[in-house]
């Protein structure tokens, strides 16, 4: 594996030899007395799956880091470490700051909430007060342009609108490490360039960014370094053009199998 070394400066994010297991269900039983069955027989009806295998990388502050890797490589367990969500099972992790993650649509809002509702909820989960709520609430409505649905509950919205409101939120928090992933692709190509100008100007402000996306020209975009994710290893650690080159010729072997 080739590897960059991070510029100077602040270490914002870092994996030491991690590893993610999770438990994978074989069969579920159908009825009442299957499920019976199963525990008189003492049939396994689980193996253990390892998503991440022995994975080392630091992130500094002001770094703009893609991920990229075929599905089921292991991309988004790395963000859902970085946020929080999950535990590595072994090795050590190290987040340095505030996190804001745009994972998954619709995680962290209360569907029977409105929009407006969901923007309080959301701001105290990341750490304001209410009174810093109430400063970002119209920069944070104005920027998701929901009109009259930010006071709809939110079970109502299309995928388009969630992804407005969560990244509304998640950059006018003002974190020290954005975490995106694929969620900018769910957008219109008008308000896509309004999140990629404000991930510039998070970028020019020295935030650290961590992007996962199958899409090689939103990853050059965005960042200058890349890692690559194969079968939940680490295998490519560099440059993004290196790294996505590398990535490509995974992607035709695979079609050529």
């Amino acid at each position: 594996m080739s590897s960059v070394v991070p510029a100077e400066g602040h270490v914002r994010i870092r994996f030491e030899n991690v590893v993610q297991h999770f438990r994978v269900i074989r069969e579920r039983p159908d009825t009442l007395r299957e499920a019976f069955a199963h525990i008189f027989r003492k049939r396994t009806s689980y193996y253990n799956f390892d998503a991440l295998k022995g994975i080392s990388f630091s992130i500094r502050e002001g770094e703009s880091v893609g991920i990229v890797g075929r599905n089921g490589s292991g991309k988004s367990t790395i963000l859902k470490i970085i946020a929080g969500v999950y535990r590595p099972s072994a090795g050590k992790t190290t987040i340095s700051g505030t996190v804001a993650a745009l994972i998954e649509l619709g995680a962290g809002f209360h569907p029977d909430l409105t929009g407006r509702e969901n923007i309080v909820i959301n701001g105290l989960l990341l750490g304001l007060s209410k009174h810093q709520i109430q400063q970002r609430e119209q920069r944070i409505t104005e920027f998701a342009e929901l009109g009259e649905f930010i006071d709809s509950p939110v079970k109502q919205y299309s995928s388009g609108m969630y992804m407005r409101l969560a990244f509304a939120i998640a950059t006018e928090v003002d974190p020290d490490i954005l975490l995106i992933d694929e969620i900018l692709a769910v957008g219109d190509a008008g308000f896509r360039q309004k999140c990629m100008a404000r991930i510039d100007d998070f970028r020019q402000r020295g935030k650290s960014i961590v992007f996962v996306s199958h899409g090689p020209g939103d990853v050059r975009a965005i960042c200058e370094r890349a890692l690559l994710i194969h079968e939940g290893m680490l295998i490519e650690d560099g440059p993004v053009d290196q790294v996505l080159a590398r990535y490509e010729g995974i992607v035709q072997q695979a079609v050529g199998d």
